[in-house]
């Protein structure tokens, strides 16, 4: 079965497509308040200008792709601000016009830097119940609960003109396995999915990486597999595990070292050495990474210097 790609326009130019960076991080830096269930996806209502200001700053550093702030917008979390499933997706659906203004509007300062590419944001179940479960994978629903949960914001992006999806920081084989299926429903969709781990052979909820990449294996609409939002030492092993498990291009877009508190919504420093994402650019190569860039507690800043390495 052959699939439209929107990778391969890049990655038969060059070695990497270049990743923006943390959301989230520059709207607090830009003076958001995203101690809230809603996280990120409460500036699509209150302050959306912002969101294709920091969408205009990723592409300006040399990102390639700006994944959308939809991680954390549902019509389940949105239904606790009064808002119905229309009105929900209409944000949703925001989400993409505010990336793909930032890319139209970068496009005439540089019409030589496409293509460029909007991956729309689809977050666990996990970032839905706003308790850290991104990290453990804890929670358990039916395959039909996780697609009618998913559903109506994936319908969304892509209606909206997303030219991928992003499912990401995904811990849990069971909701993997749904978001596969679902993507069924969209035959135009293409997706990376992306997990967060348990250590560097297990995704969080225990699962192999080795069941989990067989399990996707029969999904020609996952173009991509890799890991996100974890520590920067901790990728190098996962990435090397998964490239001999796929012939997919992988993805990596870690965090920035520190540790997340779910109860005070904050990070920590980890202790670990810190070094910045290029400099495990040469390790990620020899580990099949193709999409590279940066999680939460990363900055424009961060994706500039990555960009120059990558694309040198």
């Amino acid at each position: 079965m052959s699939l439209n790609n929107p990778l391969n326009a890049l990655l038969s130019q060059q070695p990497f497509v270049v990743l923006d960076g943390a959301l989230a991080t520059e709207l607090e830096a830009r003076g958001c308040n995203l101690a809230d269930s809603l996280w990120s996806a409460k500036v699509l209502m209150e302050n959306p200008q912002l969101i294709y200001q920091v969408h205009l700053d990723y592409f300006r550093a040399g990102a390639q792709c700006a994944i959308t702030a939809s991680y954390q917008a549902t019509p389940a979390g949105f239904a606790a601000r009064g808002l119905d499933e229309a009105q929900s997706c209409e944000l949703i659906a925001r989400s993409v016009a505010l990336a793909r203004q930032a890319r139209e509007d970068f496009l005439k300062e540089q019409p030589q830097a496409g293509p460029l590419l909007v991956a729309g944001s689809v977050g666990p179940y996990g970032a839905f119940l706003a308790d850290g479960s991104e990290y453990r994978g804890d929670y358990q629903r039916s395959e039909e609960a996780f697609k009618a949960f998913h559903r109506p914001r994936v319908a969304a992006l892509l209606g909206a003109g997303a030219d991928l999806l992003a499912c990401e920081t995904l811990p849990s084989l069971a909701e993997a396995r749904a978001l596969a299926a679902l993507l069924a429903e969209f035959p135009q969709a293409r997706a990376w999915f992306s997990f967060t781990l348990r250590d560097s052979e297990h995704i969080s909820d225990g699962t192999p990486l080795r069941d989990v990449t067989a399990a996707l294996k029969a999904c020609p609409q996952v173009i991509a597999l890799g890991i996100n939002c974890i520590a920067l030492e901790k990728t190098t092993a996962a990435l090397s595990h998964l490239h001999g498990l796929t012939p997919l291009p992988l993805v990596v877009y870690p965090n920035s070292g520190e540790e997340y508190d779910a109860v005070s919504k904050t990070w920590r420093h980890s202790g670990h050495a810190c070094h910045t994402l290029e400099h495990y650019l040469p390790a990620w190569r020899d580990a099949g990474a193709k999409l590279i860039g940066g999680c939460c507690r990363t900055t424009p800043q961060d994706i500039a210097s990555l960009a120059r390495h990558c694309l040198a």
